[in-house]
């Protein structure tokens, strides 16, 4: 009997790459799309979590800016098309939410969705797209 060898995956790296683009990007659209249509005075509120990093100006900017990284940034993952700033956006966004849930006594249990993502989104920003993606063709 003819065992199955996991390292036999490695020769569909690039499907790999694109099934985690796809689940994450419809995720982070769906993230963003309510946070884009809730106008500015959501955007207000979602922008003060950028004095959790020192920055208290603008804050329905930075608020804007987020809702835009995870709704178009989702979709750019989809396509793998400016898939490197896509995911350079996304990291930073992850890294203030997370930073907002440990600043405000919120704990590891609220910011561990941040951290894993943004873990993820900086490791894709070394990896790249794949070969099935826009950036690529």
């Amino acid at each position: 009997m003819k065992r199955f060898k996991l390292e036999k995956l490695q020769r569909h790296r690039d499907f790999g790459l694109l099934v985690a683009r796809l689940g994450l990007g419809v995720m982070f659209i769906l993230h963003g799309y309510p946070k884009m249509l809730g106008g500015p005075e959501s955007w207000q509120g979602l922008g003060k979590a950028m004095g959790y990093v020192g920055v208290d100006f603008l804050p329905a900017f930075w608020g804007f800016a987020a809702a835009f990284a995870e709704l178009v940034g989702g979709a750019l993952l989809i396509l793998g098309w400016f898939f490197r700033p896509a995911c350079l956006l996304l990291t930073l966004t992850m890294a203030v939410a997370a930073t907002m849930h440990l600043r405000s006594g919120d704990g590891l249990a609220a910011a561990s969705h941040a951290i894993e993502v943004g873990a993820v989104f900086f490791g894709l920003l070394f990896v790249g797209p794949g070969k099935h993606s826009v950036d690529q063709r």
